[in-house]
């Protein structure tokens, strides 16, 4: 990547990043007592699926920073980052088109959830040499809903 690419890609990271992260608000249902009554608005209620989906929000929410850099579209074009379409499961350094460094291309890892954690905690320590210079994310509960969200793209 040259220096006019990472320093683009970077400034644009920083800007994305300046937001508040979005925080999904509390769900509300509404109940129609009978036919013809009017609605009544409760608070949420829980269920099996509310955490797998909040993740998912939160997810979402969180790639908007890492949307600067990457696509995650199946067939879109590599940005300042590669494609991450399919990612979980590939070979690091495998995406068609990019230009990855010799360090990330010569790690041996294949991305499972576990290698995206730690990579995505801390690209320089994890593969020294990578050209990734931002989007590292220190909270481990934003990473694990980023990767949740990687792998869920990716299924559908």
């Amino acid at each position: 990547m040259t220096t006019a690419r990472t320093l683009a890609c970077l400034s644009v990271f920083l800007l994305a990043a300046c937001g508040a992260d979005p925080a999904p608000g509390p769900v509300e249902q509404i109940i129609v007592r009978e036919p013809g009554a009017a609605p009544v608005e409760t608070t949420a209620v829980a269920t099996d699926a509310a955490p797998a989906s909040t993740a998912l929000a939160e997810g979402k929410a969180a790639f908007a920073n890492c949307s600067a850099c990457h696509t995650l579209e199946q067939g879109a074009p590599n940005g300042a980052g590669p494609n991450l379409f399919g990612i979980v499961g590939k070979a690091a350094g495998s995406v068609t088109g990019f230009s990855y460094s010799a360090a990330l291309k010569a790690s041996g890892i294949t991305w499972t959830p576990t290698e995206l954690d730690s990579f995505i905690a801390d690209p320089a320590a994890k593969i020294p040499g990578t050209t990734m210079v931002a989007g590292a994310i220190a909270d481990e509960a934003k990473r694990q809903a980023v990767i949740a969200y990687l792998e869920s793209a990716s299924a559908n």
